[in-house]
């Protein structure tokens, strides 16, 4: 039985979950989920027994020194709790981990039981994987759930994957049969330069994670932080001609993809969904993913900024992994939930 003292009751509760690992390529599901403990000033509620799901050869403890003092750091999952005030109040409880080496059911019912306690009406877990998509242009994000139902009222895709599977695959199926309605929100990520941190993905799932669950999300620096990686890329492929060449090929083939899309109909969504931003949700202070420049931004538009970081590409053209997205190839792990219910 999971007793949850000093938990007060939550308004709305949204459970949001990111992973770090297989799921998380350039770090950014994890990255978003910290990002929203750290603007929102989360406060930590109960930790899983590191021993029970991680292989410490595999994720290895840390030792540091407070004072003097050597203490150790377990990797774990731990759970926090934000409260978000506003004229429509809605708390989150924030799941932020490492995928568990083993007993992937016990670890999920255990999460399952958190959610029941503190009546967690939505689970939203987070992903990113690696795929052909050009770094110039936004960034993919995919919307699944298991639920057809959900999947023809939120807009999402109904999930036909089939194949290897991470746990957030396994949280989601195991969210489907426990009644509790669950999202997966994956962010493809350019194969080519896949190193963390990647801001501009981690934007692009909050922005998405906002319109689903009807928030303001405070961005802080992650806008300029996005724009800064993106002109860092941008020197990094003038430098090699044939980085250069592979991203032309790339922003060509998801051009002429997307073509259908500049509908009528597409674009009455879109100037819809803008005005739902504009004038809907309690303002939480800070920039937001659709004003002033986070609007500006997603749309790729030039910037004066002279303070790129310095990724370096990890792969050549030609060298993407294997797997399925509307991104392209994935490396980091499938778009979608699996019926695979292995422990990992």
């Amino acid at each position: 039985m999971i007793e949850l003292e000093g938990v007060p009751e939550l308004v709305d509760p949204v459970m949001v979950a990111a992973f770090e690992g297989w799921n998380d390529a350039g770090d950014a599901a994890s990255a978003a989920v910290a990002h929203l403990d750290k603007e929102w000033k989360g406060e930590v509620f109960a930790a899983l027994d590191a021993e029970d799901y991680y292989d410490f050869q595999v994720n290895r403890p840390t030792v540091w020194l407070d004072d003097g003092v050597r203490k150790v750091t377990w990797p774990t999952t731990r759970l926090s709790v934000v409260r978000v005030g506003g004229d429509k109040p809605r708390d989150l409880v924030l799941v932020r981990g490492i995928e568990p080496s083993m007993r992937w059911r016990s670890f999920c019912n255990e999460i399952l039981g958190f959610a029941h306690e503190l009546g967690v009406e939505l689970v939203v877990i987070m992903g990113a994987l690696l795929g052909d998509t050009p770094h110039t242009r936004p960034v993919p994000v995919s919307g699944v759930t298991s639920d057809p139902d959900m999947a023809r009222t939120m807009a999402l895709e109904e999930t036909k994957y089939e194949g290897p599977t991470g746990i957030v695959g396994i949280l989601q199926e195991a969210c489907t049969h426990a009644g509790v309605p669950a999202v997966s929100l994956w962010a493809a990520v350019p194969h080519y330069v896949s190193q963390p941190p990647n801001p501009k993905a981690t934007l692009a799932l909050l922005n998405r994670l906002e319109d689903l669950i009807g928030l303001r999300i405070p961005l802080g620096e992650l806008t300029e932080d996005a724009r800064a990686w993106q002109l860092g890329v941008d020197q990094l492929a003038a430098e090699d001609s044939e980085v250069a060449e592979y991203v032309q090929s790339l922003e060509e083939a998801r051009d002429t993809a997307e073509l259908p899309e500049a509908s009528g109909e597409a674009i009455a969504r879109e100037f819809e969904r803008y005005l739902r931003r504009r004038d809907g949700g309690p303002g939480q202070g800070g920039t937001h993913a659709t004003d002033g420049e986070g609007a500006a931004y997603l749309r790729d538009a030039p910037s004066d900024r002279t303070r790129p970081p310095k990724p370096k590409p990890t792969q050549r053209p030609g060298q993407g992994a294997e797997g399925e997205d509307e991104g392209g190839d994935d490396a980091s792990g499938p778009p979608e939930s699996s019926g695979d219910s292995s422990d990992g």
